[in-house]
């Protein structure tokens, strides 16, 4: 049975998306790329914002009326909440409302009983591989206990669950034998540990990975700016090879009176003292941020908040997002709707802002060294600190096959960097493993 993946939304989901590939694939199926060469079509959806939910349905559609002979098996965080919509969608032959590979792995054998497991499987809930990538996700826990008033997520996803330690390594221990990078994620990965009242399980957790799985960078997914300990930023002081320094805090509003509304625990002034103490101690920092516009009862003055603090902080780059009203949130419920076109033009101007402030740090790094794990067959590069670089070598663009991660002179400047393999001086670590 050929089968095909399309994955929507989160490094979470596209985590468990390769979950359901290698469960598929331990049972005989082969995964392909293209739904014309497939008999099952899995498409992983994401409930995030509304236009999440309307990508995905209109995805669904396109995929039935090219390829009408494929079953469509619809899975994931919007199917969880809009199962009944997805199942009366033409070509959807199947609904799992959540993401559970075995499950999904059933519905995709349409009732045929399923083959006997490979003996290679790994092991039940561990992934080998991610097909096709470079780098890998690996996910620390799923679902959230917190109660943002605006967030669908944790509706479909549920309370937090954390993945036992020494499974998390062993897993970890297997994904480095191909991937120079390994992303830890979650849906909220500083909850970690939480449910059974271990306030540091993150901080520990990360400390065993980077003390015992050798040969591989990890990297934080996003994570709250009140969750960030002194033990994380020290691992980025002291081994910044081992564990990025790069960090996404989700930010959501620079307004006092909106985050309260939004449900968020912090303060502004909380939210940017830590992160500028964090920026303090790293001077090489990749900083991101959610944001979102326009929340209902969002004014001018809120906006400018937001914007001033934008403005004092050291990001360099930003997701920003207008408010989608969820049902079933508190958000959904409120008045005082913020005017479209009001939240767009706002979007625009932190969107604008966030560019600006992401070439003046590209700049800043121009003729400064960097660690950067070789991606797209050793022609792009990721630096420890989220930056994009093209790689130069002494047969012109790319990097031999034999190099995973190269450390090197970033050159170029704020809209073009590179790096170049072939100048002297270059050295590079863990060399003795082949890009995926």
């Amino acid at each position: 049975m050929n089968v095909c993946f399309h994955t929507f939304g989160c490094k979470a989901n596209q985590y468990d998306t390769e979950r359901m590939r290698q469960e598929l694939e331990s049972r005989g199926a082969v995964a392909v790329a293209e739904p014309r060469a497939a008999e099952v079509c899995v498409v992983n959806t994401c409930t995030v914002t509304n236009e999440a939910d309307a990508e995905a349905k209109r995805f669904i559609r396109r995929l039935h009326r090219g390829n009408p002979g494929v079953r469509i098996v619809v899975v994931g965080c919007s199917a969880a909440l809009r199962a009944a919509e997805y199942q009366a969608t033409p070509g959807v032959h199947a609904v799992v409302e959540g993401h559970d590979p075995l499950t999904v792995a059933e519905a995709a054998a349409a009732g045929r009983p399923l083959l006997q497991l490979s003996a290679r499987r790994p092991g039940p809930g561990l992934l080998a591989r991610r097909s096709g990538g470079t780098r890998a996700w690996l996910r620390l826990q799923d679902g959230c206990d917190r109660k943002c008033s605006f967030c669908a997520t944790r509706l479909a996803r549920g309370a937090n669950r954390s993945r036992p330690a020494d499974e998390v390594v062993a897993e970890a221990r297997l994904l480095a034998r191909f991937h120079p990078e390994i992303v830890l994620t979650g849906i909220h990965i500083g909850g970690y540990g939480r449910e059974v009242g271990c306030a540091l399980a993150l901080t520990r957790l990360v400390e065993r990975l980077v003390a015992e799985v050798s040969g591989v960078r990890f990297r934080l997914s996003s994570i709250e700016a009140t969750e960030v300990d002194d033990g994380l930023v020290r691992l980025m002081e002291n081994q910044p090879q081992r564990l990025a320094p790069h960090f996404h805090m989700p930010l959501q509003s620079g307004s006092d009176r909106v985050l309260q509304h939004m449900r968020r625990w912090y303060t502004h002034e909380q939210y940017r003292r830590r992160v500028l103490d964090i920026a303090e101690r790293l001077p090489v920092l990749g900083l991101g941020a959610d944001v979102i516009v326009g929340f209902p009862g969002e004014t001018d003055d809120d906006h400018a908040r937001t914007r001033a603090l934008i403005e004092e902080l050291p990001y360099t780059y930003l997701h920003v997002f207008p408010f989608s009203p969820k049902q079933g949130t508190y958000a959904a419920t409120l008045r005082d709707r913020v005017p479209r076109h009001v939240a767009a033009l706002r979007g625009r101007e932190l969107r604008a802002l966030a560019l600006e402030k992401g070439r003046r740090y590209r700049a800043r790094r121009v003729g400064t060294p960097a660690h950067a794990v070789l991606e797209s067959g050793g022609s792009k590069a990721l630096t420890e600190d989220y930056l994009r670089a093209h790689v130069r070598s002494a047969n012109g663009e790319g990097a031999p096959a034999a190099r995973r991660v190269a450390h090197a002179v970033l050159h170029g400047d704020a809209d073009h960097l590179y790096i170049d393999l072939s100048l002297p001086g270059r050295a590079n670590f863990n060399g003795e493993l082949s890009v995926p």
